[in-house]
């Protein structure tokens, strides 16, 4: 999902870029490392969103789970 939302995202960012150039102080509408860097911190938040639920959710014995439904 995080990888399609990227694919789609990047394009429309690029486009998106040409509107709001004159806002970047120092960065082109297409700079690399920001792309990269943008994209990345987007992968990290999702990896760790999807983390922490399902550590807490290997720590409950499978028993108790399917007697508490």
């Amino acid at each position: 999902m995080v990888g399609l939302g990227i694919l789609a995202g990047v394009p429309v960012a690029l486009a998106a870029g040409r509107f709001v150039s004159s806002l970047l102080y120092g960065l082109t509408a297409a700079d690399p490392a920001t792309m990269g860097l943008a994209a990345s911190v987007l992968v990290s938040a999702a990896a760790l969103a999807a983390y922490l639920p399902s550590r807490r959710a290997v720590l409950v014995d499978p028993i108790v789970a399917l007697r508490d439904e």
